[in-house]
C-alpha cells in the first residue's frame, strides 16, 4: 500500500510531527504564513538535513498520499498537513485495515 510506504521511512515521520507545530520547528517565512499556508520546502529540506530534490522525494510521497497539502506561493511549495486524512489513515491502522 502507498501510505505503508510514505509513512514507513523516519524522515518523513520527522516531517509530519514537525508540521503538527511549524512555529516551533521552523523560522519564520517571508512568503507565506508557516501555520495557514505551510512551510516552505527549502526550510523542510534544511531541517531533514537533505539536498532539495531528496526533500521534494519525500514530500511528493506524502502528498500523493494525502497527508501533506501543497501550495504554490510564487517559486516556492508549502506544505502543511491534512488532519482530516490522517485521521483517516489513523483509523483505518486501527481498524486492521
Amino acid at each position: 500500500m502507498q501510505v505503508l510506504r510514505a509513512l514507513g521511512n523516519e524522515k518523513r515521520l520527522a516531517v509530519l510531527a514537525w508540521l503538527v507545530d511549524p512555529e516551533r520547528h521552523f523560522p519564520p517565512q517571508r512568503d507565506g504564513d508557516l501555520v495557514a499556508d505551510g512551510v516552505c520546502s527549502v526550510f523542510i529540506a534544511d531541517k531533514l538535513g537533505v539536498s532539495a530534490p531528496t526533500a521534494s522525494e519525500h514530500l511528493r510521497l506524502l502528498t500523493a498520499v494525502g497527508v501533506l497539502r501543497a501550495k504554490r506561493i510564487r517559486q516556492w511549495t508549502f506544505y502543511r498537513r491534512d488532519e482530516q486524512r490522517i485521521a483517516e489513515v489513523k483509523r483505518m491502522f486501527e481498524e486492521g485495515w
